[in-house]
């Protein structure tokens, strides 16, 4: 039985060509900037994202830290959504490392943050006060892409107030593939943007912050206080690189697969499904039937994420058109003896 994972699109894995390009990888010690596979992967994701440079590091709450320290000092403060990764699921990095302030805001539906709110949140130049320094979007956040009109309003609101604004864009290119253009495009509005390549992208680790070369510098230095200095990484690179030369597009699919998904499963009875127009599903099993419904999947070869109430399930170059077919008749055959449960 093949397993169909939905728990995230970070389960993938390096297929042969990847790995291939891999295994050739040229190396070179990246602590003194010799290694040249991953200066040339920094260098094509500048150029993709229209940056001066990047800064290739491990993970992504690595590359969302390190805009933070690069961006404030200590006691200073940013803004941020109040269920963003880079505010909630990252380990309290920026206080930790940095002594910087979260200021969190709800997201509205749409997964923007208003402006109206932001402003009430932006501390006034008073010693009473941290120094809010810097303002952070999400995008994707929660699947959902935040339109470009958005991203140029928060743009002028950031620069009226003296903001710096950076992208937490883990599944950037999802964002840009969905509104049919560039990342560029999306990421022209920021300040630094983060990128994940581990996700939809497929390669097996590896993030990059994006910005001028004057951030990237003190993200490099903050990058050896924290660890991120590696020596031969071109062989982890060079999976990045391939990523973007060949997984960028294909992520139409993704997105064409989960909408398939989530029709799918609207009309099984007793399931509530929200989409997200990318590679993202929401579902909502019966109360207190989560777990069962989980338990009772992973049976019939189908993996679905955590959450007692609203469940994720995520689309990536593992999942076929074939493979939701299965996993909407999996939902079908399970859900009757999931709902009968006492």
């Amino acid at each position: 039985m093949k397993v169909i994972d939905l728990r995230s699109d970070t389960v993938t894995r390096p297929g042969a060509a990847m790995r291939r390009a891999m295994a050739g990888a040229e190396v070179g010690d990246d602590v003194y900037g010799e290694d040249p596979t991953v200066n040339r992967l920094e260098a094509l994701t500048a150029e993709r994202l229209g940056k001066e440079a990047a800064l290739f590091v491990p993970t992504g709450t690595m590359s969302n830290l390190l805009a933070l320290l690069a961006h404030c000092g200590r006691g200073d403060e940013y803004v941020a959504g109040q269920t963003a990764h880079l505010y909630r699921n990252e380990g309290g990095g920026g206080a930790i490392f940095g002594g910087i302030q979260p200021q969190p805001i709800d997201f509205e539906p749409d997964g923007t943050l208003d402006l109206a709110k932001v402003t009430r949140a932006v501390k006034p130049d008073d010693f009473h006060h941290p120094v809010t320094r810097l303002f952070c979007l999400e995008n994707t956040q929660g699947g959902k892409v935040l339109p470009l009109c958005y991203l140029a309003r928060a743009r002028e609101f950031a620069t009226s107030r003296g903001l710096r604004l950076h992208l937490d864009g883990a599944r950037l290119f999802n964002a840009a593939v969905a509104l049919g253009v560039p990342a560029a495009a999306v990421a022209g509005y920021f300040d630094s943007v983060s990128v994940c390549l581990s996700k939809g992208l497929g390669a097996p680790v590896g993030s990059l912050l994006c910005g001028s070369r004057e951030l990237i510098v003190k993200a490099r230095r903050w990058r050896k206080a924290a660890g991120g200095g590696m020596r031969q990484a071109g062989i982890v690179a060079a999976g990045g690189i391939y990523a973007l030369e060949h997984n960028v597009e294909r992520l139409a699919e993704d997105h064409a697969n989960a909408a398939r998904l989530a029709v799918g499963l609207a009309q099984i009875g007793g399931l509530a499904v929200t989409r997200s127009y990318t590679n993202m599903l929401f579902v909502t099993p019966p109360v207190g039937k989560a777990g069962m419904l989980r338990e009772e999947l992973s049976k019939e070869g189908v993996l679905i994420g955590k959450g007692e109430e609203t469940i994720r399930l995520v689309t990536h170059l593992e999942v076929t058109a074939e493979d939701v077919e299965s996993a909407v008749a999996a939902f079908k055959k399970v859900l009757p003896k999931v709902t009968a449960a006492s």
